[in-house]
């Protein structure tokens, strides 16, 4: 189906005819993307606030098996730019990390705040009560992303994640197994975009939000897919 971590694609083949009543492949291609989910999720309207303090629309896609927990968290950035230049009418006159620039920071620091949206998303992560034993830049379908594997400090249990942007939308999808289960690389392995008619995306090239979302490159062209 995809990707980077060979291991991961092994275990995702491996287990899928023994999963096959368990696991649902779920497609939604308002938010572009995929995922086999342990049943059909629930889907939650809600909020994301980004570094910069913009108040962006979001929706988390959740599951449980057991005290196993799946989701996939989807920030839309595609309104930032107006919110940035909603919010320099009331900056204060000369007040530079207020204003932001139209090249590179983007009106009110929009640009800036949409390129770091995964790191922040990944520090977020961090920042639970848990100990990191794992964090790679990694590529599924060659859009870059972040890969973090967490411990809790807690209870053990463990998370894998895998953090990526792609066209405006931040994805953030998480596995959580209880202490002494198998690792959750199932779920997070089988993540994958899709195009706005649901069909599977992968790029020749590798796209990086930082450049390719912002439209400051072409968008690398779509490789053909296996038949």
């Amino acid at each position: 189906m995809r990707k980077t971590a060979s291991a991961c694609v092994l275990a995702l083949l491996i287990a899928r005819p023994a999963l096959a009543q368990e696991w649902t492949e779920f497609k939604n291609t308002r938010d572009g993307f995929q995922a086999l989910f342990p049943g059909q999720p629930a889907v939650v309207d809600t909020t994301w606030r980004s570094q910069a303090g913009f108040m962006l629309p979001s929706r988390v896609y959740s599951a449980e098996r057991g005290s196993e927990r799946y989701s996939v968290t989807v920030a839309d950035y595609s309104g930032i730019e107006a919110l940035g230049k909603e919010r320099v009418k009331t900056c204060p006159a000369g007040a530079e990390t207020c204003l932001g620039a139209p090249n590179l920071s983007g009106v009110g620091y929009w640009k800036h705040d949409t390129r770091g949206a995964p790191l922040d998303a990944a520090a977020r992560l961090i920042k639970r009560d848990v100990k990191l034993t794992g964090m790679f830049w990694n590529q599924f379908y060659s859009v870059s992303g972040i890969t973090l594997q967490l411990t809790s400090t807690v209870d053990e249990s463990r998370t894998f994640a895998y953090v990526v942007m792609h066209e405006m939308k931040l994805y953030i999808v998480e596995a959580t197994v209880p202490k002494g289960a198998p690792e959750p690389a199932l779920f997070v392995s089988s993540f994958g975009l899709l195009d706005k008619d649901g069909h599977e995306l992968r790029y020749q090239t590798l796209y990086s939000h930082e450049i390719h979302g912002l439209r400051e490159a072409p968008v690398p062209a779509h490789a053909p897919l296996p038949q």
